[in-house]
């Protein structure tokens, strides 16, 4: 799909968003912000989005590059790396930019699953960058799904398409604050995700 297909067809979805407010508290206070969401469900929050001067972690994987050139065009920053390719070099770039006042956003079991369990780098970059992580759930009806490992959805023309954003969080320092934010960060992505298929 050429990036002009895709923003006509994002331009016709219909969405329907709960939670912002989070997002609008803490830009009003100043805060930094790590937004995740599920891999397979990227697509509508990226569009929402767009030119709001966010750095998007993206895989060394040729899957991630494609994802690059659209995200660029959409105003997004790209930073390399994943927890499998190139992790450190992608967590310093995210945590770089966090410090310069850009907010990141994260797939937390991108690039190659497994679906909808949370790997540790959004919740290292938010002990590191002092920063809040908002889980972000999407759902839309109709859709397309991929058969991929995380049946990536495209929304079709027209489609409501459903944003929910939970309460933000922060992680505690130390080993067992990374393993208690990983574990909090897939419970609420996961909440958030059913409140987002559930509202229709």
């Amino acid at each position: 799909m050429t990036n002009a297909i895709a923003a006509l067809l994002a331009s016709s979805w219909r969405f329907e968003v709960s939670g912002e407010q989070h997002v609008s508290r803490l830009r009003s206070a100043g805060e930094r912000i790590i937004y995740a969401v599920w891999h397979g469900s990227l697509l509508p929050p990226l569009w929402h989005r767009r030119r709001q001067n966010i750095t998007l972690l993206v895989s060394a994987h040729r899957d991630g590059t494609r994802l690059a050139g659209a995200a660029r065009r959409w105003g997004y920053r790209i930073a390399f790396g994943s927890s499998t390719r190139g992790g450190s070099s992608g967590l310093r770039s995210v945590v770089r930019a966090l410090s310069q006042g850009e907010e990141v956003a994260f797939t937390p079991d991108g690039p190659r699953g497994p679906a909808r369990v949370a790997k540790p780098g959004a919740v290292a970059a938010a002990q590191l960058g002092e920063a809040f992580i908002v889980p972000i759930g999407a759902a839309a009806e109709p859709a397309w799904r991929a058969s991929s490992w995380d049946t990536f959805t495209i929304p079709r023309p027209f489609s409501r398409v459903r944003l929910v954003y939970g309460e933000p969080f922060r992680v505690p320092r130390g080993s067992a604050g990374l393993e208690w934010g990983t574990a909090h960060l897939e419970r609420t992505l996961s909440a958030a995700e059913r409140k987002a298929r559930c509202s229709g």
